[in-house]
């Protein structure tokens, strides 16, 4: 059991006092059955009324409405969580499905929906030629296939660390050969619910404590990784920036259909152009 402390501050400041608008929060993170939350709070400077609830997906969801102008926002969530994950898990997939291809069940088909859809255009096929590219038979062994692409993208494009908003599109990671974590996790669930897979997007936060790991410079970070769906196994983590498998070094806080829904804090002011002076993100693990 890997107990850890998880500190997550996002500050603004502002050339003059501004009027705050509803911000939504998602830091809490997800409890799963090798992952407890034994405490979780968030603080305010200044003070806001917090209005929580859940998304359709089960993230939970915080509103923060402000009361008085300010020319300096500070919100810091504080976790602390007990970790059991294998680094090395052994997945127990469901015999009809330990083959690619295979079919879901018609139950699993209604509920995984637009999790199965494509989001993003491939006129060309660029995409689908990419990722055909490592089936080498059929029948093929399904976990050996989603770890090839998953390795993949890490082999074939380079990893670049990204503080601007936005992610790039499948074919504009293909295409500029590099990436944030974010790029590559968009990229790999594109590659898999390509082949038919339901995939979705996972935002949270790494454990980077013995400072192994890509996509962090201190002991953890925010991250953004992918899981699918494999009968019998259920959601299956891959991480394409770090070419791993499974759950073990990953703090979960969102599972969405597409990046843009997993926004730690997004929110508006009132206060006239060019009040921002600037937005400071910072994770703490320990």
């Amino acid at each position: 059991m890997l107990s850890l402390d998880l500190v997550h501050s996002t500050i603004y400041r502002y050339h003059w006092p501004v009027l705050l608008g509803p911000h939504r929060l998602m830091l809490r993170p997800r409890e799963a059955r090798d992952t407890r939350l034994v405490s979780f709070e968030v603080t305010m400077n200044p003070d806001a009324e917090l209005v929580w609830t859940h998304d359709v997906a089960g993230n939970a969801i915080a509103t923060a409405n402000f009361k008085d102008k300010t020319d300096y926002l500070k919100i810091e969530s504080r976790s602390k969580i007990e970790m059991a994950a294998s680094q090395w898990p052994v997945f127990t997939i469901s015999a009809a499905a330990c083959t690619f291809p295979f079919s879901y069940s018609d139950d699993e088909w209604i509920d995984l929906g637009a999790l199965t859809a494509q989001h993003y255009p491939d006129p060309t096929g660029r995409l689908s030629d990419w990722v055909n590219g490592f089936i080498f038979s059929s029948p093929t062994d399904t976990l050996s296939l989603l770890k090839d692409i998953s390795f993949g993208i890490s082999q074939r494009t380079t990893y670049r660390r990204r503080e601007s908003e936005g992610t790039q599109t499948p074919l504009e990671t293909l295409n500029n050969q590099e990436g944030s974590c974010r790029d590559f996790a968009v990229l790999f669930v594109a590659a898999a619910r390509c082949l038919g897979f339901g995939a979705r997007i996972v935002s949270g936060y790494l454990v980077n404590t013995d400072s192994s790991l890509r996509g962090s410079d201190g002991s953890g970070s925010t991250h953004a990784w992918a899981e699918v769906f494999l009968p019998g196994a259920g959601w299956v983590a891959f991480d394409p920036t770090n070419r791993s498998v499974g759950s073990g070094n990953l703090i979960s806080v969102a599972v969405v259909r597409e990046m843009t829904q997993a926004v730690p804090v997004a929110g508006e002011f009132t206060g006239g152009r060019g009040a921002l002076i600037d937005m400071n993100v910072a994770v703490s693990i320990t």
